[in-house]
């Protein structure tokens, strides 16, 4: 596998945005590593962080790189602040960035990625896993499978809890206003119970059971049964840590090649 690090610009962030990528390459070594290019048509996978992180701290955190390899699965991990992967009040589009200009980038500097539907997935943690999850949900032309490791998945129901993690005026300047959340297009319980189950991608959620976060993916999980969209719901003992995250995106990993 090759590990590259870009400095993109982006136009509708209009900034300079850092983005690291795994794409697979043709190798040969005898320490049991090998792996072989696939040439075009490469399917990708959109990695997002979380709050805290960036475009690195999957490299960091975990052995994505070698998890990966077993797959020749490419990997692409955007960096995008504390935006919540939404076009804030404060005028910084990073939701626009992540679903569209990225992957118009993308495919410009690397062609031989796939643009079908079926080669196309996203998965992130915690912010990241809400990300991944609005991705799927408003883009479901796009992508064939979604994941959410320890997602903040039902925010609207739950602002108490993120009021005690930052003050209102954070989450106005990136939702506006909170009275205005349930039933937006940033609300992903409201986003499940209006896509119509056809076009929905398969979905994976998991969340450690001593994690606060775990009612909001077994609430989402319900919400995305009784409408008989296609859920795998996961779970084991652990906290919100990268300990949790790093053993399960290889079961993410595994559930996207299994298909």
């Amino acid at each position: 596998m090759a590990f590259l690090q870009a400095n993109i610009y982006s136009n509708v962030l209009e900034m300079e945005v850092m983005v690291d990528v795994i794409l697979p390459q043709q190798t040969e070594k005898t320490i049991g590593t090998a792996t072989q290019n696939q040439g075009d048509d490469i399917p990708v996978l959109y990695l997002l962080h979380g709050m805290g992180g960036n475009h690195s701290v999957w490299q960091r955190r975990t052995a994505i790189e070698r998890y990966v390899s077993a797959y020749q699965l490419a990997v692409i991990m955007p960096s995008t602040d504390l935006g919540w992967y939404t076009d804030t009040s404060y005028e910084m589009n990073y939701w626009t960035f992540i679903a569209e200009e990225l992957p118009t980038i993308v495919h410009e500097l690397f062609p031989q990625l796939s643009t079908k539907r079926a080669n196309t997935f996203a998965a992130g943690l915690s912010m990241g896993g809400y990300g991944a999850m609005k991705l799927g949900l408003r883009k479901p032309e796009r992508f064939a499978a979604v994941a959410s490791l320890s997602g903040a998945l039902a925010m609207a129901e739950s602002m108490e809890n993120l009021l005690q993690l930052r003050s209102q005026a954070y989450w106005e300047g990136i939702f506006g206003p909170i009275a205005d959340f349930k039933g937006s297009d940033n609300d992903l319980i409201h986003l499940i119970e209006t896509l119509e189950p056809s076009r929905a991608p398969r979905f994976y959620i998991s969340c450690g059971t001593e994690d606060q976060l775990f009612p909001a993916s077994e609430y989402a999980v319900e919400k995305l049964t009784n409408r008989q969209i296609p859920v795998t719901f996961e779970s084991g003992t652990g906290v919100h840590d990268w300990q949790f995250w790093d053993q399960w995106i290889q079961r993410v990993l595994a559930w996207i090649h299994e298909g």
